[in-house]
């Protein structure tokens, strides 16, 4: 292996977040030329600024607006995946937030586990940007969610995960998998092992963040990079 040059950093965003560098062990997802390994699940838009993954994981527990996509994609320097429904929201209004993505620049969208396949094929009808379906047991009914049109699946089933992944992968070896990877280099690991492609990885909160700065002022250190 080559080896690599000195990291530039900057002398202010040395204190950028950085993802476990064990998801580098993973293939990655090829979507429009881009390969993809690591996805901060994160809306903060500080953190979207600040951090090193290859692409951002935006859904969050309320009905997707389209304001918040577009503030997403304007701080963003990465590729975004979106939240367009799937639980509270769906049919009709996840296929217009699906387009709206889409024309504003997304590169793909996210729909979680409750959707129907018939939302699914009209969104996977009207968009040419992937649709990520999250799969939470091993009752999913894989085959359908594939057929409906789902490109990508998001695996999220807590220590469940990699089990999950595992028997997707024995199904279907060429499908593109995402998954959590959990909160260690191991739990990661064994998450890549059992054949997922990409892992979503969850970064510490800016409250969390700043506990950690203020209290290096707080004893006249310098900011903890």
């Amino acid at each position: 292996m080559k080896e690599m040059p000195t990291a530039i950093d900057g002398t202010l965003r040395k204190s950028f977040l950085r993802v476990p560098e064990v998801i580098r062990e993973c293939s990655g997802i090829n979507v429009f030329g881009k390969r993809i390994k690591s996805l901060v699940y994160t809306t903060d838009l500080a953190i979207v600024r600040n951090v090193n993954a290859d692409a951002i994981l935006a859904v969050y527990p309320f009905t997707p607006q389209p304001i918040i996509t577009q503030a997403l994609l304007l701080a963003a320097d990465i590729p975004v995946f979106t939240g367009v429904g799937g639980g509270l929201t769906n049919g009709l209004r996840s296929v217009m937030l699906g387009t709206n993505a889409e024309i504003q620049g997304a590169m793909g969208v996210v729909v979680n586990a409750p959707t129907s396949n018939e939302t699914l094929k009209s969104l996977s009808n009207a968009l040419d940007i992937p649709v990520v379906v999250s799969v939470i047991s091993e009752d999913t009914d894989i085959e359908g969610r594939i057929n409906a049109g789902a490109s990508i699946l998001n695996v999220s089933a807590s220590k469940d995960t990699p089990k999950i992944v595992a028997k997707i992968r024995k199904e279907y070896p060429k499908l593109p998998i995402i998954a959590t990877g959990g909160p260690t280099d191991e739990t990661i690991r064994e998450t890549i092992k059992a054949g997922a492609n990409a892992i979503t990885w969850t970064p510490p909160t800016v409250p969390q963040l700043f506990k950690t700065v203020m209290n290096a002022y707080r004893n006249n250190l310098e900011h903890p990079h």
